[in-house]
């Protein structure tokens, strides 16, 4: 016979059930970012709107942990988000800059990848006549993204009969970067070029017939040097990007989208050209080049030309004994807009020069943006010519800006507290692609209309992977430095923040100094958060965002007052937040936060431990060896050989006799912006003085690093820096170094 269930048994089943119920609905718990997680991220950049407005191609990059190598490839999005986006390009090697043809049927990008049989082999050769420009096809509708095949890394690269093979890649040497071009319909990638030296940067003609390019020539090309030597006539010959320079420069060709054949139309060996734009016409081309004869001779002094497409003389279009940069012709032809600075130390200003569409007649310049007091870049004409747009930094954030290319009325499009980047403007189409980044996220790609309205995110790209992690929170606070001028600082909570705990702090000092911190995305601080130190850090003078006369507030202060103005922030921090332990105090910084980091610990005792990267130690010996040679002239009154006493007294190395704080020394040995010396003399001081320090040499890497050096170095270097603070903060004497793991 059935029992019948009572209230009291119900009751007591439900209690047994109801723990069984929690665990299957039991979300797992989310951990703190670590180092390693580097090697997960998706990085998303470069995004371009189609000519129609409806779909934005843009650039993710991913780490290859195994081949210890980044692998970027394009991907697709609808701008309407009625799809998920997809992958445009697939192949074993990287593909970058994609670009639209102007009738948005095909997207060119540069690739290394090898040729496939059905590629074009281009030609280069002395100026000779363009083909006449075709009428633009109609820009079809959105279609699918079509699959590329990936290309056989076997297959070698077409060479062209009777085209001497000093001008074109051989069979036998390794894939350079080159122009390739994918259709919309389908099928396999078509390498648009072949130069010897690879392509740098492109630009499609108005009427996608020909492309504007850069890239390097040299007499090495024709003929093999006698010696491996090498010759240097310049006081510039070394970049830390690059590396040793050789005998070749850039310059601009013009190549033929259909047959590939390019002409190189700018000469010269004393000189790069760069950034090539054409007029909207397509008769003209506006570049960027220093052709004073000094250009590797300490001069500054860039300026904006004009050439005719087909090749001929050139046409100085800017007017300024500074540097002139970023040229961008107007819609409608008649004038050419451009960065350009007064004098050395002065913030851009953007400026409008008159011209005809092909530049052949012309006037002086005028500054359009007189009230303007931050930096501009990425410079666009927008709103039929009536304004133009930029991006900035300003007071931590980064931000779209327009000015009125009349009144010179400037206005702030984008808003919050993020960086917004990389941003691209679809006048036609009144539309806005861009990246954006904040301090808990990695950059995803948004679309909004023209005035920023109807924001919307196309991209999630680490969704699963943050959907695991845990982020700690950034706090503004605005404290007194010196002279009793406001200074932004930033503090980090660590993760677990327990009421009546004491916790570490560890200050960062941001590089420059004409830089900035902020709202961005920094890996390590959550990283830091995450191993329970709080982190603080802030915007001293020298800071860019702030204006000129705060930027320029460090001339004769390398040490002075933007010390003052960062130990306040220590000070005001310590104050608000009494959960920081005083006795735990740590610093770090990378360049010019190497510099201070050294001169802090130099001058004050109240960090125990400091770690220093890429750090100047010693301004007599770094003013001689640097890639910008003399490059702290306008900081410290004038040259090296007539202050010699200011650039000592401004040195670290001179008081390394007062340091007591245990010290982690990180150099790379190809770092030609602070050159490896730096760090040795550092190291040598603070062990003749029985400072506790180490060194660490990181292989093949230069000045960069923590942003693109090698994967595997990039997380070991954060790896180093966990391991110092862990045995001086923590206490922990048993921490190991990462190369004993």
């Amino acid at each position: 016979m059935r029992k019948t269930l009572t209230a009291r048994s119900a009751l007591a089943l439900l209690l047994l059930l109801a723990p069984l119920a929690g665990v299957g609905a039991r979300q797992p718990a989310k951990r703190g970012i670590t180092p390693e997680d580097y090697f997960a991220f998706e990085f998303a950049s470069d995004p371009r709107l189609s000519p129609d407005g409806k779909l934005v191609a843009y650039v993710v990059t991913t780490v290859d942990q195994k081949q210890n190598r980044r692998l970027s490839q394009i991907w697709v999005a609808a701008t309407d988000g009625s799809r998920p986006p997809r992958a445009f390009t697939s192949n074993l090697q990287s593909s970058s800059s994609p670009r639209w043809s102007p009738d948005g049927r095909s997207l060119a990008f540069l690739s290394s990848r090898p040729a496939t049989d059905n590629a074009a082999s281009t030609q280069q050769s002395a100026p000779t006549p363009v083909s006449p420009a075709l009428p633009s096809a109609t820009v079809p509708q959105a279609t699918p993204a079509p699959t590329e095949t990936p290309t056989p890394a076997a297959n070698a690269t077409a060479t062209t009969p009777g085209v001497p093979s000093a001008l074109q890649t051989s069979a036998s040497e390794q894939p350079r970067t080159q122009v390739w071009l994918l259709s919309f319909e389908g099928g396999e990638a078509r390498r648009v070029t072949n130069l010897r030296n690879g392509v740098s940067t492109f630009e499609w003609s108005p009427d996608g017939t020909r492309m504007a390019l850069t890239s390097r020539t040299g007499p090495s090309d024709a003929r093999a040097p006698s010696s491996d030597v090498r010759h240097y006539k310049h006081m510039s010959y070394k970049f830390n990007d690059t590396g040793w320079f050789d005998d070749k420069r850039s310059h601009v060709f013009v190549a033929d989208v259909a047959g590939g054949h390019a002409t190189q139309i700018t000469f010269g060996e004393d000189w790069n050209d760069t950034d090539p734009q054409w007029s909207p016409d397509g008769s003209a081309i506006a570049f960027v080049s220093d052709r004073t004869g000094h250009a590797f001779d300490e001069s500054r002094n860039t300026d904006v030309f004009v050439i005719d497409s087909a090749g001929g003389p050139v046409r100085k279009i800017s007017d300024h004994p500074e540097e002139d940069y970023s040229p961008r012709w107007s819609p409608d032809g008649r004038q050419i807009a451009f960065l350009g600075r007064l004098h050395e130390t002065d913030h851009p200003k953007i400026f409008l020069a008159s011209v005809s569409s092909g530049g052949r007649e012309g006037g002086p310049s005028r500054n359009v943006s007189p009230a303007l007091d931050l930096i501009p870049t990425n410079l666009q004409w927008a709103e039929r010519g009536r304004a133009l747009y930029f991006e900035t930094g300003v007071r931590g954030e980064q931000h779209l800006f327009r000015v009125e290319a009349g009144d010179g009325k400037v206005t702030q499009v984008t808003h919050g507290a993020r960086a917004v980047h990389a941003v691209d403007v679809d006048d036609r189409n009144h539309l806005l692609a861009y990246a954006v980044n904040d301090f808990k996220h990695l950059d995803d790609i948004y679309v909004a209309n023209l005035d920023a309205s109807g924001e919307r995110k196309l991209t999630d790209l680490n969704a699963k992977l943050w959907s695991q992690l845990q982020f700690a929170d950034v706090e503004r606070m605005t404290y007194k430095g010196a002279d009793g001028w406001d200074v932004d600082g930033f503090m980090v909570k660590p993760l677990g923040w327990q009421e009546g705990r004491k916790y570490p702090l560890i200050l960062s000092v941001h590089g420059g100094p004409a830089g900035q911190y902020g709202v961005d995305w920094y890996h390590e601080f959550q990283v830091y958060a995450a191993r329970g130190w709080a982190v603080f850090f802030c915007n001293p003078r020298g800071s860019t965002g702030y204006g000129q006369k705060f930027e320029r507030g460090i001339e004769g202060q390398w040490g002075g007052n933007d010390y003052t103005d960062i130990m306040n922030g220590v000070e005001a921090a310590l104050a608000k937040y009494p959960w920081v332990d005083r006795d735990r105090l740590g610093v770090t910084g990378g360049s010019y936060g190497g510099f201070m980091t050294n001169w802090i610990v130099g001058h004050t005792t109240i960090f125990k431990a400091a770690v220093t990267l890429r750090s100047i130690s010693d301004f007599v010996s770094d003013e001689g060896t640097r890639d910008g040679a003399y490059g702290h002239r306008e900081d410290f009154g004038g040259y090296l050989f007539d202050n010699f006493d200011t650039f000592w007294d401004r040195s670290p190395l001179k008081y390394a006799k007062n340091v007591k704080t245990p010290i982690l020394i990180l150099h790379s040995d190809n770092d030609y912006r602070v050159p490896l010396e730096q760090g040795e003399q550092w190291f040598r001081a603070l062990q003749h003085y029985g400072v506790p320090s180490e060194l660490v040499i990181f292989p093949r890497e230069n000045h960069n690093l923590t942003r693109t050096g090698e994967p595997k170095h990039l997380v070991e270097s954060l790896n180093w820096q966990l391991y110092w603070f862990e045995r001086y903060l923590d206490g922990d004497q048993s921490a190991v170094p990462p190369d004993a793991r």
